[in-house]
């Protein structure tokens, strides 16, 4: 057995049935451990995404350095990416198609473990030499976890798998998404894509999180709208197929029929691996990157910004990713073989599925989806990696080097297949989770502190504008 089969093969262990059961698992915890909180305030949570932050929120009382939108832009940033487009494609070839109501089942858990991981995040980060905040598990490992030698031992873990995975899953894998997309699509060479690339990332990302929070806070929300407005509309031209898709969607989530199609096995148990799976790949509930980017918010309470980042659960599985489904679903695609006889998947069965309503512009909607998404996550994952390496190798020219050295290494993504590359970054990606679940598990008491003291809060304003719509 050779080393890349080693690694595929860890890979395979460390995103197998286990890591699944304990990444879903804790959210179902963490959920009646807040007694529903996270479902019953999901409305406030979203109000609060989109109104003016108060006072309260912004004045003397409280400290970051980015504003709470920027915070959560720049955690969806990392998080929408091509695992909307391609992952959903892949899940609902391997699972069938029930498997989107399994992403939107362990999106619905996600939710409260997305919280719970920002508000430990919000609560025990720190300020760096440059009075910049700096948050995230290892903070919270290192700071709260009753063994204090176990607890750094953890951080340090966690610190590291995140830097290693930030040049793979955050990096290579995204930059070659990107350039393999935008020459099928528009036949510019890879190595063209990634100079520009290359250009990009080191003029966003010489700025450190204020260039970053501003560059995601303007990109995100135009990325979001712009494919769900066309998803929607091939939704609406192939209307008539809505139904009978909606209804294979859950019919065979639950189905205790063979797999037909040579895939094997139960129905249900294919739905639920793959949907489990694909959904906490895409919104990464669980793995601990994104309370990175919630430390850095300007709040005043854990709670505050837990709540809003939480939301960017929301916006990956149950919207965007539900887009893709439902194109997928009622293009008639699913099952549709290529030349080679293969059954499409991944962007060529998106692709296919969007192309079947909107015609050769249907690729090029999924092609700049696939760009604008992929891009969005290199900026994300940057802060990531810089702010996991930042915790290990306290030193200020070492974080600038590493934004540079990340910037081209964009362009070997881009020009490079590196399976090898991919799988280690992969798994030190999943790795990532381990250290985070049991740090959430283990100070489930102080999230729930932050919770319920916070719940007069979500009440208060609530009843105020009741009266005054009155």
């Amino acid at each position: 057995m050779s080393f890349a089969d080693i690694i595929s093969a860890v890979n395979d262990f460390v995103w197998g049935p286990v890591m699944l059961v304990l990444l879903v698992g804790t959210g179902v915890f963490l959920t009646f451990r807040l007694k529903f909180l996270p479902w019953r305030n999901l409305g406030y949570a979203l109000k609060s995404v989109f109104s003016k932050p108060d006072a309260a929120v912004t004045g003397e009382d409280s400290s970051g350095d980015i504003s709470p939108f920027q915070s959560l832009m720049t955690a969806l940033a990392a998080t929408i990416g091509t695992g909307n487009i391609v992952g959903v494609a892949t899940a609902m070839v391997l699972g069938g198609p029930g498997a989107l109501v399994w992403m939107w089942i362990s999106a619905l858990f996600g939710l409260s473990t997305k919280y719970a991981e920002s508000v430990l995040a919000v609560k025990y980060r720190v300020k760096n030499e440059k009075g910049e905040m700096c948050g995230g598990p290892m903070y919270a490992l290192e700071r709260r976890f009753p063994n204090k030698i176990l607890g750094r031992i953890l951080a340090v873990l966690f610190a590291t798998f995140a830097t290693i995975a930030s040049f793979g899953i955050g990096n290579m894998t995204q930059a070659n998404s990107i350039s393999t997309a935008v020459s099928h699509t528009f036949g510019v060479p890879t190595w063209v894509v990634g100079l520009i690339l290359v250009t990009l990332c080191l003029i966003v990302l010489i700025g450190g999180i204020q260039s970053i929070g501003r560059v995601s806070g303007a990109i995100v929300p135009i990325m979001a709208v712009f494919y769900f407005v066309f998803g929607l509309a091939a939704v609406v031209i192939n209307f008539r197929n809505v139904p009978v898709g909606l209804a294979q969607i859950f019919s065979m989530a639950f189905s205790t029929q063979a797999a037909a199609g040579g895939v094997g096995g139960i129905v249900i148990a294919n739905a639920l691996r793959y949907g489990v799976a694909r959904g906490v790949f895409s919104n990464e509930a669980g793995l601990g990157s994104a309370p990175i980017a919630a430390a850095a918010a300007k709040t005043d309470h854990p709670s505050r910004q837990g709540y809003i980042n939480m939301t960017g659960t929301f916006f990956d599985t149950i919207v965007v990713c539900s887009v893709t489904g439902l194109v997928i679903a009622s293009s008639g695609k699913l099952g549709t073989l290529d030349a080679a006889g293969k059954a499409l998947t991944g962007v060529n069965l998106t692709m296919a599925a969007f192309s079947s309503a909107l015609g050769p512009f249907g690729s090029f909607v999924v092609t700049v989806g696939i760009a604008l998404f992929a891009f969005s996550t290199i900026l994300g994952w940057e802060y990531y990696g810089e702010k996991s390496l930042e915790y290990l190798v306290k030193s200020p020219v070492v974080v600038k080097a590493y934004r540079i050295i990340f910037s081209l290494i964009v362009y070997i993504g881009a020009t490079q297949t590196l399976e090898m590359v991919w799988n280690f970054s992969d798994t030190m990606n999943g790795l990532m989770a381990i250290p985070n679940l049991i740090c959430l598990l283990v100070l489930s008491n102080d999230i729930a502190k932050e919770c319920f003291d916070f719940q007069d809060k979500v009440i208060v304003p609530y009843h105020q504008e009741k009266k005054k719509n009155r």
